[in-house]
């Protein structure tokens, strides 16, 4: 007994101890110090002294009165040495706050402002401050003409043209349209020859479907008095082979023209009493009266008739499409303006478009340059058409070449970039010999690019720290830090050290990607992790002030710098609102959009998305979308490592731990469900007061799954999973004091378990801070009850108290009244249970409010009490719950457990005789 008494003065002074440094801490006047340790270490030394003497093999007396003066002793180094002790934790809190603003401000000074580390004393411009001549001889490269050689190189360097799909497919699509009208004129005009070439020659068919009206009708007159003069005689047969004569010689040959409609009407013509007209001269008449006659007699006069009818059926087709070929030719794009498309065979007309396109992808391929001049492009045309084309058609051909075919060679931007690269760095340095001696520069007079290139060249430029400047950053970024640290002030987060020092390393690396020399930049990274893990006014107060700082002090393009910015607002607003990593995934897509977007209209309001460069715009716009996704990527598969190492809990992270398949919650419903079950309600009803206060809800519900986890070392020894069994308490143990322990144990238990399953600090806290530093007042009332009954028995509060700590946050005093009350309630259910039934009434017939209403009056009676319990036990006092807001977290305790206790309608009892017949 004397022993647990020591033992319990210990943990009295410890948790006094414990209460005044919490205080203190949360106060901001200290924290946690290397320093301190020297001092635990010599009140470890005090109570092992202690530990010691109440040990010693010596008497009852003499070990009371070593035991008091130990304690007295360790009171009163306590009492004067507890000051010294807070100041000390104090100062060094102070110091470490200011070591870390320094580290920050020095970390980001050294990035953002590497570039005035070797900054030069002389510069372009300048005066010098003496002379200066050269220490010995040596060739130096002018830099200056140099360049100028490169850049006309560059200039004068040849024009890499490339082929445009698009317009080669353009003209073969108005060439065959052209082709097209072709064929369908052709088709009008009917196959050609239309009779067999052995008996009417190719150009006797042409003549005979082409000749004018009274050509044709002079050729059948002809023919008709050839045939009478056959039957006079054997001599006038003979004449009849020579060309007839019907008019006199004198008389002048008709013109050739196309024949009218009207012509002809009927395959054949009878002779009309003209004015005769001698043909005799025309050789095409010749040629086809003469085939016409040996036709005859080859064959027969009905054989002779039916190819004049054939003949006179082809005219009408031929006129025809003459005319549908005038028609065309009205049009100023016509190319098909004589009669040469009809003049050609079928065979020459196919062999004629097998040539047009072969010539056509010949001459695309070797390209039409912009500018060509026409006469050279039309010789190319005709020497292409020698030799797919046939004689007839080279015409034709070359028309419809030429109408068609456009210039569709374009300038290739890239690979002319790189022979003009290529052509400037086959020049040669242009190389400057300095003598030994030879003055550089004068006294007074402005250093030139030529004199700096040659001081630096000699090594005679005085390099230096730009102190001055690296001060002026150092300011701007001090203010930057205090108004972040303003800022910190007056949200709900409460930053930790460590988490101060994640924000460091994340802002740094937006200006580090920066300094290695590469323009996709990690925005979006950090506006994802920083809006998931503190929020979105955090967030956007880091790129709020990243973004005045690398504007004013790192050459970066402002569009870039404007893309990155805008990704990075667009992350910190809407990550925390988020509550899965695959809505996190999709917020990187959309931060990609959003950065490539705002590049491209940046570029497009300063007018250089347009003109020959519009492409690397574009380009240059694709990578900054692509690195926005790219780092969105990065910063998701970086995001579980950081909640882990920095101990983080964030929505998706809180959410993930509240899922009933993890492990140790499977565990909990299994070996545990009594608690289980309670664990379900008091989150219930700790959601709902979290919900309304304004509290971390998602913190709530995860805390509030594992705070009795502890519970599973020893399930039976807690009445909610004894399922109506017999109580160990009674009928085993029957000693109150280890009773309590057991019960305490869970706790320490819960703890050791969380630890093992790394749960997050912020969920560990909800173990112990539940049950605070209250009471076990079923256990304590039986000790009381034993010491009443045996007064050698003493009963000490602390034996029956919890260890603590009290709870420490909103979040986990919800939680310790959720817990008190969900038992209050549910022994308030089964105590109402056996009243009469809903709606009935006393026999006097007054009293007719129902158990529902009964049941909520006293419920919040009830647990009104238990919270004004809980209050002046001073369990809430560091929790930050106001007295006020006691009386609405009963209120919505009351509501919640009218919720699931409702009012259900009373069924009317039947007999089971009524039943079988309605059945």
């Amino acid at each position: 007994m004397k022993m647990q008494q020591f033992l319990r003065f210990l943990n009295q002074q410890l948790t006094h101890w414990r209460r005044q440094y919490k205080a203190l801490r949360r106060k901001g006047k200290l924290i946690r110090s290397p320093k301190g340790k020297s001092h635990r270490r010599e009140l470890l030394r005090t109570m092992l002294k202690n530990i010691l003497l109440f040990l010693s093999k010596t008497n009852e007396k003499s070990n009371r009165r070593k035991q008091e003066r130990a304690l007295r002793s360790k009171a009163k180094s306590v009492k004067s040495n507890s000051s010294i002790y807070a100041v000390g934790l104090d100062w060094a809190h102070e110091q470490r706050f200011s070591v870390i603003l320094a580290i920050a401000v020095v970390s980001l000074t050294g990035v953002i402002g590497h570039k005035l580390y070797n900054q030069t004393q002389l510069q372009v411009g300048h005066p010098a401050p003496q002379t200066i001549t050269a220490p010995y001889t040596a060739s130096i490269e002018d830099q200056k003409k140099t360049e100028a050689e490169r850049k006309a190189v560059s200039k004068s360097s040849l024009q890499m043209l490339m082929v445009d799909a698009r317009m080669n497919e353009q003209i073969n699509e108005n060439l065959q349209q052209l082709l097209d009208d072709g064929n369908e004129i052709r088709a009008i005009a009917g196959a050609f020859p239309f009779f067999d070439p052995v008996v009417l020659s190719i150009s006797t068919q042409r003549y005979l479907r082409s000749c004018a009206d009274s050509e044709w009708q002079a050729l059948l007159v002809a023919i008709e008095n050839s045939k009478n003069q056959q039957k006079k005689g054997t001599e006038r047969t003979a004449a009849s082979s020579r060309p007839s004569s019907i008019a006199a010689p004198n008389q002048s040959r008709q013109p050739r023209t196309t024949p009218s409609k009207s012509d002809s009407q009927s395959p054949q013509v009878k002779p009309q009493k003209t004015e005769p007209v001698d043909f005799s001269q025309n050789t095409d008449f010749t040629q086809a009266k003469a085939e016409l006659e040996s036709y005859r007699l080859i064959t027969s006069e009905k054989s002779l008739s039916l190819l004049i009818a054939q003949i006179s059926q082809t005219r009408q087709r031929y006129t025809q499409a003459t005319t549908k070929l005038l028609q065309e030719t009205v049009s100023p794009e016509a190319v098909y303006e004589e009669s040469l498309l009809l003049d050609l065979s079928d065979v020459e007309w196919e062999k004629t478009q097998m040539g047009i396109h072969q010539s056509t992808e010949r001459i695309l391929t070797q390209g039409i340059p912009q500018g060509l001049p026409k006469n050279i492009l039309q010789d190319a045309v005709s020497l292409q058409l020698q030799t797919f084309v046939p004689e007839s058609a080279e015409t034709l051909a070359k028309n419809l070449l030429l109408a068609v075919l456009k210039p569709n060679l374009q300038k290739d931007e890239e690979q002319t970039r790189q022979n003009a690269q290529k052509a400037a760095a086959e020049v040669q340095p242009v190389m400057v010999k300095v003598r030994h001696g030879e003055v550089i520069v004068k006294k007074g007079e402005q250093i030139t690019v030529w004199n700096f290139e040659v001081l630096e060249h000699y090594h005679l430029i005085r390099r230096e720290v730009k102190w001055q400047e690296l001060v002026k950053l150092g300011g701007v970024i001090a203010i930057a830090i205090g108004i972040f640290v303003w800022v910190e002030r007056h949200i709900d987060y409460e930053l930790r050290q460590r988490d101060r020092l994640l924000v460091l390393l994340l802002t740094l690396s937006v200006p580090g990607v920066i300094t290695i020399g590469l323009p996709y930049t990690t925005w979006s990274a950090l506006s994802l992790l920083l809006g998931s893990f503190y929020g979105p006014t955090l967030g956007l107060t880091v790129v709020g002030l990243l973004l005045p700082i690398l504007g004013i002090s790192l050459d970066m393009s402002k569009a870039a710098l404007l893309a990155g910015v805008g990704g990075g607002i667009l992350g910190s607003y809407i990550a925390q609102r988020l509550r899965s990593r695959e809505e996190l995934a999709l917020l990187g897509v959309a931060i990609a959009l959003t950065q490539g977007g705002i590049y491209l209209i940046v570029k497009i309001l300063i007018g250089q998305a347009f003109g020959s460069t519009w492409y690397i715009v574009l380009r240059e716009a694709g990578l900054f979308a692509l690195s926005g996704f790219g780092w969105s990527v990065v910063a998701l598969g970086l995001s579980p490592y950081l909640e882990k190492v920095f101990d983080l809990v964030t929505p998706i992270r809180l959410a993930e731990l509240a899922n009933p398949n993890r492990p140790l919650l499977k565990r909990l419903a299994t070996e545990t469900p009594g608690t289980f079950q309670h664990t379900l309600l008091v989150a219930t009803l700790a959601e709902a007061a979290a919900k309304e206060l304004g509290c971390n809800v998602e913190l709530v519900r995860a805390g509030t799954l594992y705070h009795d986890l502890g519970k599973m070392h020893d399930p039976l020894s807690f009445i909610e999973n004894q399922m109506g069994g017999p109580n160990k308490h009674d009928t085993e143990i029957k000693d109150p004091w280890k009773s309590a322990e057991i019960i305490k144990k869970h706790v320490t238990e819960g703890l050791v378990m969380a630890r093992k399953h790394l749960l997050p600090t912020a969920i560990q806290a909800f173990i112990p801070e539940h049950q605070g530093t209250m009471l076990i007042a079923y256990f304590h009332h039986q000790a009381q009850q034993m010491a009443q009954s045996d007064p050698s028995l003493t009963v000490d509060d602390a034996d029956f108290r919890y260890d603590g700590p009290i709870p420490q946050s909103r979040e986990t005093g919800i939680v310790m009244l959720a817990d008190s009350c969900e038992a209050a309630l549910r022994s308030l259910e089964a105590s109402t249970s056996g009243k009469r039934p809903l709606g009935a009434t006393s026999p006097s017939g007054e009293g007719k409010r129902s158990l529902k209403d009964v049941s909520s009056e006293q419920a919040l009676t009830m647990l009104n009490n238990i919270l004004r319990a809980k209050w002046q036990d001073n369990q809430l006092v560091d929790s930050g719950l106001t007295r006020e807001e006691m009386s609405q977290i009963a209120q919505i305790f009351v509501d919640v457990w009218q919720q699931f206790h409702h009012k259900r309608i009373a069924y009317p009892k039947l007999k089971a005789s009524s039943v079988v017949r309605n059945l």
